[in-house]
């Protein structure tokens, strides 16, 4: 697949006389690679919010001790989030989504809830 400007554009492409199969996205080690960045974004999240809620319901906060609700969220869950991150562009809505995404965690596992009057910028200190 080429591009012109942000235009997929078929091309035909041959290998040892095989003509390659053009495809608009692909699943490549749970990183969907596709010229429509959001539904990779989306399925990221998704996977992120799954991840996440297991970690909450399995592990409550207020039964197992922080360091151990951290190394549970960098490895499985923020692994799930970045892997692949490096090839594809974010846009500012994109972060916004992510830091959401982050900060529900975050706010669950320093005992906040929504309805506390606490900021993100003030939980992300503790």
């Amino acid at each position: 697949m080429a591009f012109k400007g942000q235009d997929p554009v078929g091309c035909k492409i041959v290998i040892n006389n095989k003509i390659v199969e053009q495809v608009i996205s692909f699943n490549y080690i749970q990183s969907l690679i596709s010229f429509e960045k959001q539904v990779d974004i989306d399925n990221k999240l998704s996977n992120y919010l799954k991840i996440t809620g297991i970690i909450n319901e399995m592990f409550r906060p207020q039964k197992i001790l922080l360091k151990t609700r951290i190394q549970l969220y960098i490895t499985p869950a923020l692994w799930a989030l970045l892997y692949g991150s490096e090839n594809r562009t974010i846009k500012p809505r994109d972060i916004s989504r992510i830091t959401a995404a982050e900060m529900k965690y975050v706010r669950k596992t320093a005992g906040y809830m929504w309805i506390d009057d606490k900021t993100n910028t003030e939980i992300a200190k503790d």
